[in-house]
């Protein structure tokens, strides 16, 4: 073995067993600009009504139950923003099925709960970005809203 191939060889063993660090950066974005948007109106439809935070809608509420989801996207090629807008969107389209399979027609108390750890606000959620994958994770109550008599 010449002296290159040996070197070539220990470094490589080298790389091999350095620790990969994996990229996970934790993002708070707005709510609004992604709900007004032509994406939101195609994926989400009005069936189901969305209610973030402590916002709460003026009808008499009826729970159906509560519901918790985790979707993750392919981050690959997009800014940490597109990827999140879309996993977010996602987060929302599972809680509207949910919420056709409870009977609902809102989901209320909508709050962000990255690795459980619950972030609650009517203007912002919480986004984690990585390299490969971005993740939303978001718990609400599922209710019927009934008009004011």
């Amino acid at each position: 073995m010449t002296l290159v191939s040996a070197l070539l060889l220990g470094s490589a063993g080298l790389v091999a067993s350095a620790p990969a660090v994996a990229r996970d950066t934790q993002h708070f974005l707005p709510i609004m600009p992604v709900m007004a948007s032509t994406a939101a109106s195609q994926r989400l439809g009005k069936d189901v009504a969305f209610f973030f935070g402590d916002k709460q809608p003026y009808e008499r509420i009826e729970k159906r139950g509560w519901a918790r989801v985790n979707p993750k996207t392919n981050a690959t090629n997009k800014s940490d923003a597109e990827a999140c807008r879309w996993v977010f969107l996602s987060a929302l389209r599972e809680l509207q099925e949910k919420a056709r399979e409870y009977g609902a027609n809102a989901v209320i108390n909508i709050r962000s709960d990255y690795d459980k750890v619950p972030y609650s606000s009517s203007e912002k959620y919480e986004c984690h970005a990585g390299n490969i994958v971005a993740g939303v994770a978001l718990r609400g109550d599922l209710v019927i809203l009934h008009p004011k008599n």
